[in-house]
């Protein structure tokens, strides 16, 4: 176990059980989140990875696409 995992359940240990059960909750869902996410990027071919590509460029091509300072725009406009 990491030291910062350890610093993280030694603080959580002070907590009410309440939020302990909260907070591990989010936790273990994250976790299952990121192995879910690895799964799926892990069994993705090369012809699926190539598919993605050639419809992200045609979007693209087509105006299809958001600019990403109309999603988020700079804190210092």
């Amino acid at each position: 176990m990491t030291r910062l995992l350890e610093q993280v359940i030694s603080k959580l240990k002070s907590l009410p059980e309440e939020e302990q059960n909260a907070i591990a909750s989010r936790l273990l869902a994250e976790v299952e989140d990121e192995q879910s996410w690895k799964t799926q990027f892990e069994s993705t071919t090369d012809e699926q990875w190539d598919q993605m590509a050639e419809m992200v460029r045609n979007e693209i091509k087509t105006g299809d696409t958001t600019p990403i300072i109309d999603i988020f725009p700079s804190q210092s406009e």
